[in-house]
């Protein structure tokens, strides 16, 4: 995403559909990676307790976040993103 990542929920004038790199695995690698860091604080404090509300926090906050980010694209990219999308998970590859 280079200069085109945001915090902010939104496309920025020249931005375009990226496919390369962690993308062509998973369509939100930063995602991805937050769910990684999760599970693995869980792990480290050696509860699977924490684990499962890790998870369930993030399914909750991250899973709305996704459904809006990718509504977006869907109407900024239209066809070029519901063909990534058909491509592509969203989170683990092969999976999810």
């Amino acid at each position: 995403m280079g200069r085109f990542f945001s915090v902010n929920v939104g496309t920025q004038k020249g931005q375009k559909v990226v496919k390369n790199g962690p993308y062509k695995l998973v369509r939100h690698p930063s995602y991805t990676g937050l769910l990684l860091t999760l599970i693995g604080i869980g792990l480290a404090l050696q509860s699977w307790g924490a684990v499962i509300i890790l998870i369930l926090v993030f399914g909750c906050t991250f899973g709305y976040r996704i459904h809006i980010e990718e509504k977006l694209l869907i109407s900024e990219f239209n066809g070029e993103y519901i063909q990534y999308m058909k491509k592509t998970k969203r989170l683990i590859p092969y999976i999810l």
